[in-house]
């Protein structure tokens, strides 16, 4: 007879992308809470939690922008993704549980976000991605925003 705790961590599987062979959701993604980084956030939460990250960091500094800027503790949030919460569900919840802001303060957020350069980061995080573009974007591919690493390298742009 199957737990509780079972169909739970069931539930997250059938949820968590891969990440071992796909990618998690782009960071300009606001499918969860109106918040740009959160569904991908979301999908390493869930590919964490069923032991499918790959090379992808659950709670990496990407993600700590949004927790931050949303006033979301990261524990809290992923143990409410392991109840095996749905999309709508997460971001119901992320609503609920973030700081209250106007809508114009994240849209405000989200834009700046998007705009982020490589020089906005922080030094270490900029001599970190120095080696890191070398090794992984392609030499005639150039960055112009923070997120187009991403995209660019999980072949959405």
């Amino acid at each position: 007879m199957e737990t509780v705790t079972e169909a739970v961590n069931e539930k997250v599987r059938l949820l968590a992308p891969d990440l071992r062979t796909g990618f998690p959701r782009s960071p300009r993604e606001t499918a969860i809470g109106g918040y740009v980084i959160a569904a991908r956030a979301l999908d390493k939460c869930r590919a964490a939690l069923a032991g499918v990250q790959g090379e992808y960091n659950w709670d990496c500094p990407l993600d700590k922008r949004f927790f931050e800027f949303a006033g979301i503790d990261s524990a809290a949030f992923r143990s409410f993704v392991a109840t095996g919460a749905t999309d709508e569900e997460v971001s119901g919840w992320v609503k609920a549980h973030a700081k209250q802001q106007a809508p114009e303060e994240i849209i405000l957020w989200n834009n700046k976000e998007r705009d982020r350069r490589l020089s906005d980061l922080s030094p270490k995080s900029q001599v970190y991605m120095e080696e890191y573009i070398q090794k992984n974007i392609p030499r005639n591919r150039v960055i112009h925003h923070y997120f187009d690493l991403y995209d660019i390298e999980e072949q959405r742009i």
